[in-house]
């Protein structure tokens, strides 16, 4: 059960910095829990800080 649970945060991250990168506003967050929710943004803050030093380009 332990393994579902750390997946499931880990993709709300990955899927986060995704959208970080790929300049979608943090308001479009799909998840509603909020283990999920807080991943999923903590994952979209590092995917925007990566976008706007130049680490990624769109």
């Amino acid at each position: 059960m332990k393994r579902q649970k750390r997946d499931r945060l880990d993709r709300a991250f990955s899927k986060g910095f995704q959208a970080g990168v790929g300049g979608r506003s943090k308001e479009k967050c799909p998840y509603s829990t909020l283990d999920s929710k807080s991943q999923w943004l903590g994952g979209w803050r590092e995917g925007v800080d990566g976008r706007v030093t130049g680490l990624f380009n769109k």
